[in-house]
């Protein structure tokens, strides 16, 4: 039987040149899906939306959604959006013995082999293998031959449960240099840019996995990247930005990799110029999953302090109150990420960029005050006064004005998160970035050498 993948062949017409990339947007928020999807269908590109291991396995996850459920439920806004089936891929991020390191290696793994059956057989098709993190028996730092070997066993179970499903057979993302999902917890002096030398070890102790596994000797075509550091990441209050000459030596090194491009997570709140080097110098699956939910965050405390302009105070959703009053009583989604006062806590809270309050819109007490904000400003009279749409949401009001955008809540909400998007969009198909200087080292000594 033949199969096609959109991953793929966009992989492919990366390495031939063309500056293209893949957005992988990391996040189960119906908000920032239908927005993602709403811009997908204006532009024509490929979406790529990705569920962590935390978020959605095969006991509920976080969202309390297995990976069967979570595929109906994007294929369900999809219609609704009226995205083309063609331009959806559903991709599974940090799959392995994650969600378990408190067990042994054994029963660790023993769940991570049925998460990956459960993500392949709903049709996830782009598998990232993630078994960089140590277990309870584990030494703290994990050989790469064993996270290699890991990934192999798990990479064997996927293809047995596509074969099983009558799927396309996935493609896999592989690394052992994995940044902490979510952002650092304090980037102090930085992070460094993975080693060219490293990357060529956690290439070639993964291919001699794959190789030693009959089962596996085809798929190996199919690993299309590899995660590494670029130089990138974030923490709550503070940003590391991307710098072509520091990743140079690590870009030129995929060069000398065919079909390989580098999958480069934590790359939100990075600049848009940037985000089109990144593409440029093969970073070409750009991960964004926080920066879209903290965009989120801000279009509903803005509109809940334009509610407060217009309602009295009886009648407001008090949403901003709600989410600190739950997120208080529930601290174990924050509690480890935000050291400090209890005022340094309060703002982070609020407004950490590691957006801690993703956590939260699906609780029950913030989720009715977020749907009373929504009624409040949409059961208004006349629309909402362009002055304090100007004030709360100066970019979201110019499109109203323009008779681009409806002055409904929930329409400006995920049209400030199409906006960060957007920069994500143009980076993987519009890319403006200037090539980077061609290097007349050979690529392949860093191969040869090592």
């Amino acid at each position: 039987m033949a199969f096609s993948s959109p991953i793929l062949d966009r992989i492919a017409a990366h390495r031939r040149g063309e500056p293209v990339g893949i957005t992988s947007v990391c996040c189960s928020n119906t908000h920032v899906l239908q927005a993602a999807m709403q811009l997908a269908r204006a532009r024509g590109g490929l979406l790529l939306i990705e569920s962590t291991s935390n978020q959605v396995d095969q006991f509920g996850g976080y969202t309390g959604q297995t990976p069967p459920q979570f595929r109906d439920a994007v294929h369900a806004l999809a219609r609704d959006c009226g995205l083309a089936p063609a331009q959806l891929v559903l991709g599974g991020d940090h799959l392995g013995p994650n969600a378990w390191q408190h067990l042994g290696a054994a029963e660790a793994m023993g769940h991570a082999r049925e998460l990956i059956r459960a993500y392949v057989s709903a049709g996830f098709h782009k598998i990232h293998l993630d078994c960089s993190m140590a277990c309870a028996d584990d030494p703290a730092r994990l050989p790469d031959e064993l996270v290699a070997q890991r990934s192999a066993e798990l990479a064997e179970v996927a293809e047995a449960a596509a074969r099983e499903a009558g799927l396309a057979p996935p493609v896999y993302v592989i690394g052992t240099e994995v940044p902490v999902p979510g952002g650092e917890a304090q980037l102090g002096g930085g992070v460094a840019v993975t080693r060219p030398e490293a990357a060529a070890q956690t290439l070639e102790v993964h291919r001699r996995a794959f190789a030693a596994t009959p089962a596996l000797r085809e798929a190996w075509r199919r690993v299309v990247a590899m995660v590494v550091q670029p130089g990138v990441d974030f923490d709550p209050t503070s940003v590391q930005h991307y710098e072509r000459g520091a990743a140079a030596a690590l870009s030129r090194f995929i060069e000398g990799q065919p079909g390989l491009v580098y999958e480069a997570h934590s790359t939100d709140y990075q600049t848009e110029a940037s985000l089109h080097a990144m593409v440029r110098d093969h970073f070409a699956i750009l991960k964004v999953g926080p920066a879209a939910t903290f965009a989120l965050r801000e279009a509903w405390f803005a509109l809940a302090r334009l509610e407060r302009e217009l309602l009295p105070e009886a009648q407001c959703s008090r949403l901003v109150e709600t989410l600190e009053q739950t997120m208080l009583a529930q601290p174990r989604h924050w509690q480890k990420h935000y050291p400090g006062s209890a005022q340094t806590q309060r703002l982070l809270r609020a407004y950490g960029l590691s957006d801690r309050c993703r956590y939260y819109w699906g609780e029950a007490p913030v989720r009715v005050a977020l749907q009373r904000l929504i009624a409040n400003l949409d059961a208004q009279p006349l629309p909402l006064p362009l002055p304090l749409l100007s004030q709360f949401l100066p970019e979201q009001a110019q499109a109203v004005l323009e008779g681009r955008l409806a002055a409904r809540a929930e329409d400006l909400a995920r049209d400030k998160v199409a906006s960060l998007l957007a920069r994500y969009a143009r980076a993987c198909e519009a890319n403006e970035a200037p090539p980077r200087e061609p290097d007349e080292r050979n690529t392949a000594q860093v191969l040869s050498n090592h």
